[in-house]
């Protein structure tokens, strides 16, 4: 059955152990998990997962679209830590957090240099639009 590694991740996430500090320290977020328990959504979750770490690991790697790939990084880094998984997710959540604030760097490596100019960039108007046209204040 598809999800099964990820359902038996969120029940040991969720656990309340007799001693100790449960994995998941804001109820909140241990309710979440457990509505999601509820609802089988680790039968497509799963996939979501899994085609989100394979697309956002090659987005890093060739380039491309590197902001958003990075942001996407952090928040899986950042759901991991909440489900009490801290291993290096900590150090990926900072890496990730990097990229996004040195994001223009991308702009001359990878494959968003050809991407960019090609999609445009909110810092630069696209070459035919209405704003290449105003002349800038000041």
């Amino acid at each position: 059955m598809a999800g099964q590694a990820l359902k038996v991740f969120w029940k040991n996430a969720i656990a309340i152990p007799e001693a100790g500090r449960p994995p998941i320290s804001f109820d909140w977020y241990r309710s979440a998990i457990q509505s999601l328990l509820e609802a089988e959504a680790y039968t497509w979750f799963g996939k979501v997962v899994a085609y989100g770490e394979l697309l956002v690991g090659v987005a890093l790697v060739i380039g491309a679209f590197t902001r958003i790939a990075a942001f996407f990084r952090a928040l899986m880094n950042w759901s991991f830590m909440m489900a009490g998984s801290a291993s290096t997710n900590p150090v990926l959540f900072v890496i990730a957090i990097g990229l996004m604030v040195a994001w223009k760097v991308a702009g001359h490596y990878g494959a968003d240099y050809l991407l960019l100019p090609w999609i445009g960039t909110p810092w630069k108007a696209r070459r035919g639009s209405p704003q290449a046209a105003e002349p800038s204040p000041g």
